[in-house]
């Protein structure tokens, strides 16, 4: 997002995008259109469309995959930069990158064109925000299926642009459960759990996981915003705790955060600043780590998709909404609290 979601500039861009979203749907609502809602029953193939560039936001698609195995042959359509995200998922059939920029050429576009042959006689899933008009997603999922079924969330303007538009879920705001809610016109009670591939080690990450000689708790005090991040002191008291409890602290940071996991090591002697990783490596350190704990970001999601225990410390945003609450992974809620010392004692009794 450009600004902050209470700014008065997001506040705008929010109502502008609105704007072009009612344009869009009056522009592209073919009412006639209902007779594609047979390919639901036996679609040749669904394509899942989800064209955000974030990390965590495309980890959130992968339990559609697993609520559609062995119904049709699935493939995603995402953002370039979550290619490296998804690739080699199993039960995917192929991972197809798409800028958003290809969308305006419409039809002068041989991605556009791509798509709309790959979705023929299918169903294309918009797995959109299911709160709020989303349209970039909305026109994709409509451009890539002149002979698909599209489906998609009901949050208008955006549901005219669907030929089956999805009511929210009634009882939760799980932003995990209402996705997988996405393809019930496809699959009754839909079930799926967060997935990973197989993380690949390197020699660099394998080798400083055998000289730690000794079980071990990743923790990552990064995010990608720093006013939902909780306080660097707060994940050196958790540091202090996990080497009470005999695992040893590894430090793990993204592109920029090196600087802030030193200083949490600095406050926590036997803590450990890991080397630079890719996402594999971090998936592999997390995979065989005691537990991980972390802010509620990108790292989060993946440490539950590789099945690590995940300890996440959530601050100014929703854990109903954005958490995993299944054991053995644990939400903590540091919104509350009054102060930092208040927020170490909170994680400190989670760990």
């Amino acid at each position: 997002m450009s600004a902050s979601s209470s700014s008065p500039l997001y506040r705008l861009e929010l109502g502008l995008r609105r704007v072009a979203g009612w344009l869009l749907a009056a522009l592209f609502w073919r009412p006639g259109r209902g007779g594609l809602k047979r390919l639901l029953s036996a679609p040749a193939r669904v394509v899942v469309v989800r064209l955000d560039h974030r990390v965590g936001e495309a980890l959130l698609t992968t339990p559609l995959v697993g609520a559609l195995s062995g119904r049709a042959e699935v493939h995603l359509v995402v953002h370039p930069k979550c290619v490296r995200v998804l690739t080699g998922l199993p039960g995917v059939a192929a991972v197809h990158p798409f800028e958003r920029r290809w969308l305006w050429r419409g039809l002068l576009s041989s991605q556009v064109r791509a798509l709309r042959r790959l979705a023929a006689g299918g169903v294309v899933v918009n797995a959109a925000n299911w709160s709020t008009h989303s349209g970039t997603n909305a026109l994709a999922s409509r451009l890539f299926a002149p002979k698909a079924c599209v489906v998609g969330p009901a949050a208008p303007p955006a549901r005219y642009l669907m030929d089956v538009a999805v009511e929210p879920l009634p009882g939760t705001d799980s932003e995990l459960a209402q996705r997988l809610h996405l393809v019930s016109p496809l699959v009754a009670k839909p079930q799926g759990a967060m997935a990973f591939r197989a993380p690949v080690a390197t020699p660099k990450v394998e080798a400083f996981v055998s000289e730690l000689n000794g079980p071990f708790a990743v923790v990552n005090p990064g995010g990608r915003l720093a006013e939902r991040r909780v306080p660097p002191s707060v994940f050196g008291a958790a540091c202090r705790r996990l080497r009470e409890k005999g695992a040893t602290p590894v430090l793990t940071w993204g592109p920029g955060e090196e600087p802030l996991a030193r200083e949490v090591a600095d406050q926590a002697p036997g803590a450990v600043v890991a080397p630079p990783t890719n996402l594999d490596e971090l998936a592999f350190l997390m995979k065989r780590a005691e537990r991980v704990v972390c802010n509620n970001t990108g790292p989060m999601h993946l440490s539950v998709a590789v099945g690590a225990p995940t300890v996440a410390l959530f601050y100014q945003m929703p854990v109903s909404r954005w958490g995993h609450q299944a054991a053995p992974h644990r939400m903590v809620d540091l919104t509350p609290c009054a102060g930092e010392a208040e927020m170490v004692r909170a994680v400190e009794a989670a760990l």
